[in-house]
């Protein structure tokens, strides 16, 4: 693919991204969202040129594996100050991300309380990153961590001082697809006790 074809092609996988989240967050019905969210996943890993997977795989592709959706991890976040500091995000491989912590986002799961870090990007434009770590991590889903917010890239579920937390909206960063992509991993402080079976799984355990 010659540049100005390839870089259109992120350029509109991005909008698509972006519409995709737009929908999301004006449907009311949160798992007629979740299903509007995967069939449009499903479309662009399987057809768009800026697929996570590799091109010979494609055909093979059928559907990205998720837990069932649990209305029960549907939470609402409230931003708490925190001490800022910028880190580098490790990646899977080379390369490493700068950004931010900015707040925490403090939550309640089965009347405990929990809390992860909020980071903005500090490249060109910023953005919020906000990946986490679970007990599933390494084991049901990818050992690096998943991610929840990404709004550089379109993935939005809304917020302000309340965040909204859908984790049945968590998804795998594009290294789980194929080594071509060296992704930033969740940092240790994002790093949750409790399993959390919801959003994008792996296909295969590793039990």
């Amino acid at each position: 693919m010659n540049e100005p074809a390839a870089t259109t092609a992120l350029w509109d996988y991005r909008r698509r991204v972006s519409d995709l989240y737009a929908d999301i967050r004006d449907t009311p019905d949160p798992g007629r969202a979740w299903d509007l969210w995967r069939a449009g996943r499903d479309d662009l890993f399987a057809n768009h040129a800026q697929s996570a997977i590799d091109p010979d795989h494609r055909p093979q592709f059928t559907a990205l594996p998720y837990f069932p959706y649990d209305p029960a991890w549907r939470l609402r976040g409230r931003l708490e100050p925190v001490k800022p500091i910028v880190l580098g995000a490790g990646h899977s491989g080379p390369g490493e991300t700068p950004m931010r912590r900015f707040a925490r986002v403090a939550f309640a799961v089965d009347g405990e309380q929990h809390a992860l870090s909020a980071y903005w990007l500090e490249g060109y434009g910023g953005g919020v990153f906000l990946p986490f770590r679970d007990g599933t991590s390494g084991n049901e889903t990818y050992g690096g961590g998943r991610y929840l917010l990404d709004t550089a890239k379109g993935a939005d579920l809304g917020g302000g001082h309340d965040v909204m937390l859908d984790f049945n909206f968590a998804y795998h960063p594009s290294c789980v697809h194929s080594q071509r992509w060296s992704c930033p991993l969740a940092p240790t402080e994002n790093h949750l006790a409790v399993p959390v079976r919801a959003g994008e799984r792996l296909a295969h355990t590793t039990e």
